[in-house]
């Protein structure tokens, strides 16, 4: 069997990636979720989040919206969930992956946010539907930018 180089130095730096992995995860700090108990999508949002390795505090809550407004979530950004990492928002169906690159980056802003309810984003996939295309926005107050474009759970930019 013959390797490509390119192979061995996958394999060589796999110790390195695993080590750092595992570093970012555990500097990585605790999410606060606020959701109704009742919201299905909700908890399928929450298992996204967790199976990718965030630590959550999970709290139900009656009065979403007065928490949202309380937080500073702008209305035409709300969804059914809202949560806190860090000095960051999250509002709606928010994929791990953007999770992790708002960490990473550290931009200034308020938070990311997927607006209403997009079909096929995490914790609101229907099995037989079609995904929609939706944004995962960037916003600073009432300011926001496309931070990340999605169809389902496939980035396209």
């Amino acid at each position: 069997m013959v390797i490509s180089r390119r192979s061995l130095m996958v394999v060589l730096s796999a110790p390195a990636l695993l080590s750092t992995g595992r570093r970012s995860l555990a500097n990585r700090p605790r999410m606060v979720v606020y959701r109704d108990e009742n919201c299905g999508c909700c908890g399928g949002w929450v298992n996204h989040i967790q199976a990718a390795g965030f630590e959550t505090d999970v709290q139900m809550l009656a009065q979403m919206n007065r928490k949202k407004t309380e937080l500073g979530v702008p209305p035409e950004l709300r969804s059914c969930h809202t949560a806190v990492i860090g000095s960051y928002l999250l509002e709606g169906h928010v994929p791990a992956g953007e999770i992790l690159r708002l960490l990473d980056t550290r931009p200034y802003a308020t938070g990311l946010a997927v607006p209403r309810m997009p079909v096929g984003s995490p914790g609101m996939e229907v099995e037989g539907v079609d995904p929609d295309r939706y944004e995962v926005l960037l916003f600073h107050g009432s300011r926001t930018s496309v931070f990340a474009t999605y169809v389902g759970a496939e980035r396209q930019s």
